[in-house]
């Protein structure tokens, strides 16, 4: 995406399968232009993506990404917003 952009992880399938919130949460990453951002939202059922997510996204992209925890949602997701850079 050459623009900041939201990918949804949160509902559906996503819900019950963390593996599928990885794999698509890195390829969103991989589908940002440099200088945008994305907006992960996952699902509450698996907790704040501080914990799970931003280690790896911080492991695969190390320096190419700045991560930032926005919130919590009122439907129970979190987001967290990455850039690339």
């Amino acid at each position: 995406m050459d623009k900041d952009w939201t990918k949804d992880l949160e509902h559906d399938e996503y819900e019950e399968d963390i593996d599928l919130i990885l794999k698509d949460a890195l390829q969103a990453v991989e589908d940002t232009k440099e200088g945008c951002f994305v907006n992960l939202v996952t699902s509450e059922a698996f907790g704040n993506p501080v914990d799970y997510l931003q280690p790896l996204l911080e492991k695969v992209y190390s320096n190419k990404v700045k991560i930032k925890f926005i919130d919590q949602c009122g439907c129970g997701g979190y987001v967290l917003r990455v850039w690339k850079i």
